[in-house]
C-alpha cells in the first residue's frame, strides 16, 4: 500500500510503502512451504517440522527475507501505479520496520524521464539514385537459368571437373574406419571444394560402376583426431550427372517467369530490382533520420534504462542461440569475451535505442498521435495472415498495450519521414572526368 510519494531528485521518487501483517504472514507461509521438505531438526524427519517449530529453532525472523523477496516487486509496482508513475528501475530500498505487524519501507525508484526533442521536422537525409544496371539484370537472368537447369545422366565418358557424381565412400586411417567418414549415394560436385584437398581430383577420370581408392592427407587445421594423418577412402561411383542449362528465349521466359518474351522478362526483373532498392533506400533514409533524431534528444536519462536495454538484447540473443542448440555463455566463450566486455560493446547502441524510443514517444505526445482500435485490429489481422494463426491466438501472444505502443512509435517515425528533406545523392564521377575538369580549371 502506498503511503506517500515524493520527488527527491531528477527522475527519482521516494515511495513509502506498507505491507500488511496478514499479507506478510501469508508470504512467510509460502516461503516456509518451499523449504519445508529440506528442514530437518533433531528428533524430526524431513518435512515433518511445523513453521512454529522452525521459528523456535532458527529465530522468529528467519523467513522475513524470503517473504519480502516474494512481495517486493508487486508492492513497488502497485505503489507506482497508485502514484501514477512509470518506473524504469529501482535505486534503493530501505526497510524501516519488518515483523509481525508487517513491513514499512521506503523505496527510491527511477521514473521514465521527460525528454525534449529540439528538432524533428525538416531533418535532412540523402538517398541513392535507384536504377537497375544491365549487369544486375543479366545476373538475375543467370540465376534464373541456374534454378531452371535440369540434371542429365552421362554414361559414355569418365567423370570430369564440374560433373555431379553420386558416390559411396568410406574412409580409413591405418586400416581403421573413422567416425563421420562414411556416406552412401552422396552427390559430390567435382571442383566444388566440398571435400578435403586432393579428394575430388582423384574421383575425376573414373567411370560409372568403378570401385577405387582415393589417398589423401588431412590438413593440419582439421579435427585433432585426424589432423595431418594419411587416409584411404574406398569409393564406388554410381552415377555421373551434368547440369543442362536452358536457352534464354521466349519459351524460357514463359516457363520460368510467366512472361511472354525475353524483353518482358528483363523489364520485370528491372522493376523488381528497382523496387528492392527503393525499399532499401527507405530503410537507409529512416536510419539517417533516427540517427539525427537521437542527436536532438535533451534530458537526463537514468543509466538503468541503458542497462535494461542491454539485458533485453542479451535475452533476445540467448533465445535465438537456443534455437540453434547453443546458449549465450557458450557464444561468449567462442568470441573470447567476458560478459562485461560484451555489455560494454553494446552500450553505444543501447544508448541510441533508448534515446530514439524516448524521442518518438515525446513526438507522439506533442503531436497528439493516436492508435485507434481499428489500427490495432488491422495489425492483428496482418500478424494472423503472416504467421497463419488464428487472430485470437495472436492476441494471446501479443498484448494489446505493447502493440499499441509500437504502432504509436511507427506513426511518429512516419511523421518524421513525411516532414524530412530528402535529397538524391549524386553519382560519383569517373576519376578521369574529375581529373580532366581539375586540369581545365587550372
Amino acid at each position: 500500500m502506498l503511503k506517500s510519494s515524493n520527488n527527491v531528485e531528477t527522475n527519482v521518487y521516494a515511495l513509502e510503502i506498507g505491507i500488511s501483517a496478514e499479507e506478510f504472514d501469508a508470504a512467510q507461509n509460502k516461503a516456509f512451504a518451499k523449504q519445508k521438505n529440506k528442514i530437518q531438526l533433531p528428533g524430526f524427519r524431513k518435512g515433518k517440522v511445523t513453521r512454529k517449530m522452525a521459528e523456535n529453532f532458527f529465530g522468529k525472523g528467519w523467513l522475513y527475507e524470503d517473504a519480502l523477496d516474494m512481495l517486493f516487486g508487486k508492492a513497488v509496482e502497485d505503489a507506482a501505479k497508485e502514484a501514477e508513475l512509470e518506473i524504469v528501475g529501482t535505486k534503493s530500498a530501505d526497510v524501516k520496520e519488518i515483523g509481525e505487524n508487517g513491513v514499512e519501507m521506503v523505496v527510491e525508484v527511477f521514473v521514465k524521464p521527460e525528454v525534449e526533442v529540439t528538432a524533428y521536422k525538416e531533418l535532412k537525409a540523402t538517398k541513392k539514385k535507384v536504377e537497375a544496371t544491365k549487369e544486375e539484370i543479366e545476373q538475375r537472368i543467370s540465376e534464373l537459368v541456374e534454378r531452371n537447369a535440369r540434371l542429365v545422366s552421362v554414361e559414355d565418358r569418365a567423370a570430369q571437373n564440374g560433373d555431379i557424381t553420386v558416390i559411396d565412400f568410406e574412409g580409413f586411417v591405418d586400416g581403421v574406419a573413422f567416425a563421420g567418414g562414411k556416406g552412401e549415394n552422396y552427390e559430390l560436385t567435382l571442383g566444388s571444394g566440398q571435400f578435403i584437398p586432393g579428394f575430388e581430383e582423384q574421383v575425376a577420370g573414373h567411370t560409372i560402376g568403378e570401385e577405387f581408392d582415393v589417398n589423401v592427407k588431412f590438413p593440419t587445421e582439421y579435427t585433432p583426431e585426424l589432423a595431418d594423418k594419411d587416409a584411404v577412402f574406398k569409393i564406388k561411383l554410381h552415377e555421373i550427372k551434368v547440369k543442362e542449362l536452358p536457352e534464354v528465349d521466349d519459351e524460357f521466359a514463359q516457363d520460368a517467369a510467366d512472361c511472354d518474351t525475353v524483353d518482358e522478362l528483363k523489364k520485370s526483373i528491372e522493376k523488381e530490382i528497382k523496387a528492392h532498392k527503393e525499399e532499401e533506400n527507405e530503410k537507409e533514409i529512416e536510419s539517417q533520420l533516427l540517427e539525427k533524431l537521437c542527436e536532438n534528444v535533451k534530458g537526463e536519462i537514468p543509466e538503468c534504462m541503458y542497462d535494461t536495454e542491454i539485458d533485453n538484447q542479451i535475452r533476445d540473443i540467448d533465445y535465438r542461440l537456443s534455437m540453434q542448440g547453443m546458449n549465450f555463455e557458450t557464444y561468449l566463450q567462442y568470441s573470447g569475451m567476458t560478459i562485461e566486455q560484451y555489455k560494454e560493446n553494446m552500450k553505444e547502441g543501447a544508448i541510441k535505442n533508448v534515446k530514439i524510443r524516448l524521442a518518438l514517444e515525446a513526438i507522439a505526445k506533442q503531436e497528439a498521435l493516436e492508435v485507434s482500435d481499428e489500427d490495432l485490429e488491422a495489425e492483428y489481422d496482418k500478424f494472423a495472415e503472416r504467421y497463419q494463426m488464428e487472430k485470437d491466438k495472436i492476441k494471446e501472444l501479443v498484448p494489446a498495450e505493447g502493440l499499441r505502443h509500437d504502432l504509436l512509435n511507427e506513426k511518429a517515425v512516419k511523421l518524421v519521414r513525411d516532414n524530412a528533406k530528402v535529397t538524391t545523392a549524386r553519382k560519383p564521377r569517373a576519376k578521369k572526368e574529375a581529373t580532366e575538369e581539375t586540369a581545365d580549371a587550372e
